[in-house]
């Protein structure tokens, strides 16, 4: 058995091996889609695919989560205060802060949330 098979919380296609992150997730109609890279006590980093139009309405979470966008662009919300992102951008969500995503177009992003 390889070390990929033994983790349960990390993706196997990216253990030791490069993948191409756009890749990782497909848009899916009507739809948002997320998969999970790493799961760990420390953190996770996810990778969400928004089709045009989906949304995450506004929440609170208690630790800082850093945006990567990979694709496309968004309109998120932190703390009353409306930015857009696009490719190639990150902001940072800081902890107990409301915040709200809607994706103005497909959007992939990679979030990356660290849990101290």
């Amino acid at each position: 058995m390889d070390s990929c098979s033994e983790n349960k919380n990390v993706l196997d296609a990216c253990m030791a091996k490069n993948q191409k992150l756009a890749f990782l997730a497909d848009y899916a109609a009507d739809s948002i889609v997320s998969k999970t890279i790493l799961d760990k006590p420390v953190g996770t980093i996810t990778l969400f695919a928004f089709d045009k139009g989906q949304k995450l309405s506004e929440h609170t979470a208690p630790y800082d989560a850093v945006v990567q966008v990979i694709d496309g662009a968004a309109q998120l919300t932190i703390g009353g205060d409306e930015k857009k992102v696009s490719a190639g951008e990150i902001i940072i969500m800081p902890a107990n802060v409301p915040h709200a995503v809607v994706a103005e177009e497909k959007f992939k992003m990679l979030l990356t949330m660290i849990r101290a």
